[in-house]
């Protein structure tokens, strides 16, 4: 698995980014003082400058053990929840290289958990998965690199191997949870229609899903 070596990559990078990479032992630290929710397989978690996947990686990892620890005895099953795990993770990052090694690292954990190679269509609906909630952009602007408004797709999983996609804007999502805090005058808002999603997509297969990904790549290399 690709790691990052040491805490930062460069000092014009840290004095320009403020990118400094949190160590491990940091991350499990943190990551134990919400135990419950790393291991629910369906908690969703947003990491809004993910780097190279420090954090998102051992969260996958916590909730894959659950995965296995309460699918372990169907592949079916145990695949379609490994890939609801995965689905369940999001993030930005500002730098190139360091969304293409955050994507690289998180996949290359789900691919060793299932035992698959790349031709795989588990595999293939990862990466695709991964193209849409691992996003090279800026959280703080909320807009992708090339300006877009970043969108990020809600999954959920229907059963007997059908996922359920919802697209958000990240704004529409900041104020929804800002709206929807208790003793928030606008509480009762949390649920209004401005919160609807952009889109809603047809329940996917795993392998509609492995169709995008092979779309996305064709329409990437033209």
């Amino acid at each position: 698995m690709a790691t990052t070596m040491g805490l930062t990559r460069s000092k014009k990078r840290v004095a320009a980014h403020g990118e400094v990479f949190t160590p491990l032992w940091m991350v499990d630290a943190m990551l134990d003082l919400v135990t419950g929710e790393t291991e629910r397989i369906d908690s969703r978690f947003l990491e809004p400058a993910c780097g190279s996947g420090n954090f998102l990686v051992q969260i996958l990892r916590r909730k894959l053990a659950a995965v296995e620890l309460k699918y372990g005895r169907s592949e079916f099953e145990r695949t379609h929840y490994a890939l609801l795990a995965l689905m369940c993770l999001y993030g930005i990052e500002l730098l190139p290289d360091n969304i293409a090694e955050c994507r690289a690292n998180v996949l290359e954990l789900l691919a060793e958990y299932l035992g698959v190679s790349e031709s795989a269509e588990p595999y293939r609906a990862a990466t695709y998965v991964l193209s849409q909630n691992l996003v090279h952009g800026d959280a703080l602007t909320m807009r992708t690199h090339d300006g877009g408004a970043i969108t990020f797709a809600e999954w959920g999983y229907l059963g007997k191997g059908r996922f359920q996609r919802r697209d958000f804007s990240l704004n529409s999502l900041a104020r929804s949870s800002a709206f929807s805090a208790e003793g928030s005058l606008f509480a009762q808002l949390g649920k209004h229609e401005i919160f609807s999603p952009d889109k809603v997509y047809p329940p996917m297969t795993v392998s509609d899903l492995a169709v995008a990904a092979s779309d996305e790549a064709s329409g990437d290399s033209e």
